[in-house]
């Protein structure tokens, strides 16, 4: 989700992979795991990321209705 969602906006900017890797201070393997949905990736470097578009990750309100295992 987090990752087609930087793909979209790197895309839309006409960037590279690389030169996002490049401006954002993080790895180019740290781009294509994230961008291809990798479970565990660090959220201090998805920020990182997500900055570079005016964004960032926190903490959001989880419905009562909803189920958690249903999340996954």
């Amino acid at each position: 989700m987090i990752g087609e969602f930087i793909q979209s906006k790197r895309k839309s900017q006409g960037i590279t992979q690389e030169r996002l890797a490049e401006i954002s201070g993080v790895g180019l393997r740290f781009i294509r795991d994230l961008e291809q949905g990798k479970p565990t990736v660090r959220l201090d470097k998805v920020n990182q990321v997500l900055s570079v578009f005016g964004h960032c990750v926190g903490p959001v309100p989880i419905s009562k209705n909803s189920n958690l295992a249903d999340q996954s």
